[in-house]
């Protein structure tokens, strides 16, 4: 089982405090520092100093790290164009030696999309121009070189275009997508997805949701295997209950609460639930660490936890 972790930088966080955070994982040996890629608080924390821009952090961690690997849990389809996004994120691989990872949705919190200035579609048509994106994104990093690439949507057009810069990753950096949808999410999911992720979903719910993405994959003549299924879960890991108590008052949350609906408990009870989700397919799990000034934190799971799973 691969370990990641899964920063919420928007809830409040400076750059320096995620590079803090990315440079611990990369040395207690984490698989990969992931962030949410939003630009407004939620909930009833002040969210100071304020967003920061996902690509730009990445960019920069690219070049303060060397093995970990960098990604999006998930960039909005509505906060960038395509083509200047399949720009950004071959840069940003490059830059990181081919450790870059796009998790990609459709976005969804409105209120950030008002507050920024940002178009906010109803959802179908941001199911058609997140497919229209993946299209164009996948289209020109695959292009080979010395050719070019055009494509003709409804939202999007592309001509002509010589479909640079190229990723470090042949033939591009794997692409995740997500969500509970119960038809297109696990359409585009088998098309285009390299990683099918769930956010904060019950094990019933996620048995069910990776069924409907084999099922999908299988439709298309896709062997489902070639997906790797995840999950992503709040951690509240203590040595004790003490511990637990503490870090779960730290982020505004109750213990048995965290137990229900997330990754919460000693080492023991944090190994024992990430095992049942390992049974129902899961090959990874994303810890959304909500403390960031609390290395010790991802210290305890990297030595109690991780040599178990």
């Amino acid at each position: 089982m691969d370990l990641r972790i899964f920063t919420e930088p928007q809830q409040g966080a400076t750059y320096d405090q995620l590079l803090a955070v990315a440079r611990c994982a990369e040395d207690a040996g984490y698989d990969a520092f992931f962030r949410s890629d939003h630009y407004l608080k939620m909930g009833q924390v002040t969210g100071l100093p304020g967003p920061t821009d996902a690509w730009i952090t990445l960019g920069a961690l690219a070049r303060e790290t060397s093995r970990i690997r960098l990604g999006t849990l998930m960039t909005a389809a509505t906060f960038r164009l395509p083509g200047p996004l399949a720009i950004s994120v071959a840069q940003v691989d490059a830059m990181s030696g081919g450790r870059v990872e796009l998790g990609i949705g459709t976005g969804w919190y409105e209120a950030e999309h008002t507050a920024y200035g940002i178009s906010f579609p109803p959802l179908r048509e941001r199911f058609d121009r997140l497919e229209e994106q993946l299209t164009i994104i996948t289209g020109l990093w695959e292009t080979p070189l010395g050719s070019t690439f055009d494509f003709a949507g409804k939202y999007y057009s592309v001509t002509d275009s010589p479909a640079l810069p190229k990723p470090a990753q042949d033939p591009r950096p794997p692409i995740m997508l997500g969500g509970l949808g119960p038809k297109r999410t696990p359409a585009l999911a088998a098309r285009f997805a390299d990683e099918f992720n769930l956010p904060f979903a019950s094990l019933e719910d996620s048995a069910a949701q990776f069924d409907r993405v084999s099922a999908a994959c299988a439709a298309i003549d896709r062997d489902p295997a070639t997906v790797c299924y995840s999950a992503a879960l709040i951690v509240c890991c203590g040595r004790n209950q003490e511990e637990v108590n503490r870090r779960a008052a730290a982020i505004g949350r109750e213990p048995d609460e965290l137990r229900a609906n997330g990754l919460a408990g000693t080492p023991a009870e944090i190994v024992d639930k990430i095992g049942r989700y390992a049974e129902i397919g899961a090959e990874r799990i994303y810890l959304q660490v909500m403390d960031l000034t609390d290395l010790d934190h991802l210290e305890l799971i990297a030595a109690e936890v991780m040599p178990q799973v």
